[in-house]
This record gives C-alpha cells, sequence and structure tokens, in this order.
C-alpha cells in the first residue's frame, strides 16, 4: 500500500471505532454518545474528502 494513502485509512478506521462505541452508547443510553456519533461520522468524512483529494490528484 502506498504511504499517501495511511493517514486517510487510519482517520477512517478510527472514526469508525468511535462511531461504533457512540452507537454502543446510544443503545445503552448513556452520556455522550451524541457528541461520539458526530465527531465519528465527521472523522470519517474528513477521510473520505481526504482521499478524494489524493485520488484526483494522481489521476493529473
Amino acid at each position: 500500500m502506498k504511504k499517501q494513502y495511511i493517514i486517510p485509512l487510519i482517520l477512517f478506521l478510527l472514526g469508525m471505532v468511535v462511531t461504533i462505541i457512540g452507537a454502543l452508547f446510544k443503545l445503552q443510553h448513556w452520556p455522550g454518545a451524541s457528541i461520539m456519533l458526530t465527531i465519528g461520522m465527521l472523522t470519517e468524512a474528513i477521510a473520505i474528502i481526504i482521499l478524494i483529494v489524493i485520488l484526483l490528484k494522481n489521476t493529473k
């Protein structure tokens, strides 16, 4: 795997972990679930945007 794809992959996996933990918190009605879900989804979205930018830069 190319080195340039490592950062988006790590960000995406980190966001996925935070989102899954936030969903667990939501199911258990524990405090902090909403902020975890928000942070996890935003992290995943940022990772996807970074990956798209890298892919578009490589095609030119």
